[in-house]
């Protein structure tokens, strides 16, 4: 009879530890579905917010495109002669709005001042740039065909294209009212030629000044670098 009773007696024990065994157990099945719930849920609010904020930036961007959009049609209008005189060129690009302007526009032969009939045409620019657009940031670059300089006392084309980039950039902010942060001037010489100088035609078409309209996101973004 002891045998049975201890035999019973250890049964009971093991019945025991293996209930208590399998309720560990589930406990630490909870715990893990718990993590990986919580761990779900994170993702899910990291995927909502990153959702969120695609939509923020598409609706920016979509603004920019408007903006630009209407600042085109506005410069179209306002410089209507010179573009179908073909002095001008007006385009959508990956930068931003481009205004490509001659440089026998704005100046005289191998000079870096304004001409009079120039000033005019900036100043329709200046408008624009002014009240149809108020955080963009502009570019003025300048450009020269590769014919080396002579006589205007210049020391290379470098100097020549920066000088007249520079003269833009002052009538803008001196007599266009517009904030100086938002521009910069570039000289580019010779050395981003879209035609080829091998013949007059092509060496016209490069000597250029391009005012160029970066969408308020990028402006936004480089002004915090």
């Amino acid at each position: 009879m002891r045998s049975v009773g201890h035999k019973l007696g250890v049964w009971v024990v093991l019945v025991a530890l293996g209930v208590s065994g399998c309720a560990a157990q589930r406990d630490a099945q909870v715990q893990d579905l718990k993590r990986k719930l919580e761990h779900m849920e994170s993702e899910l609010d990291r995927t909502k917010a990153a959702q969120q904020d695609a939509e923020a930036q598409l609706a920016v961007l979509e603004e920019d495109r408007q903006g630009l959009l209407d600042a085109q049609e506005q410069l179209r209008q306002q410089l209507s002669q010179e573009l179908a005189d073909a002095q001008a060129k007006l385009e959508m690009t990956e930068r931003g709005l481009v205004l490509t302007l001659l440089d026998r526009i704005l100046f005289d032969s191998g000079k870096s001042e304004l001409r009079t009939d120039g000033l005019a045409v900036l100043d329709k620019v200046a408008t624009v740039l002014k009240e149809q657009l108020t955080d963009e940031a502009i570019a003025v670059e300048g450009h020269t065909d590769n014919q080396p300089i002579k006589f205007s006392g210049w020391k290379s084309n470098w100097e020549l294209s920066t000088a007249r980039a520079t003269s833009v950039v002052h009538h803008f902010i001196d007599q266009g009212g517009l904030a100086p942060e938002r521009l910069r001037a570039v000289g580019y010489g010779e050395f981003h030629a879209v035609e080829s100088n091998d013949a007059a035609e092509g060496r016209q078409a490069n000597r250029r000044v391009e005012i160029v309209i970066l969408p308020s996101q990028i402006s936004r973004t480089e002004g915090k670098q």
